[in-house]
């Protein structure tokens, strides 16, 4: 295991950085979601007055 271990520390650092990554785009992407669901929430208020 001794002789491995440098490798598998690697590995394992590369696999949290990549998870990090994935979080942090998951959340930017999300966020940018509630920006655009608001948005649409925003002219679709307009439209429903528009026709009332």
């Amino acid at each position: 295991m001794r002789t491995y271990a440098d490798l598998i520390r690697g590995d394992f650092e590369a696999y949290i950085a990549d998870v990090q990554d994935y979080f942090r785009c998951l959340d930017e992407e999300r966020a940018q979601a509630f920006v655009e669901a608001g948005e649409v929430s925003e002219d679709y208020g307009r439209f429903v007055e528009a026709v009332e």
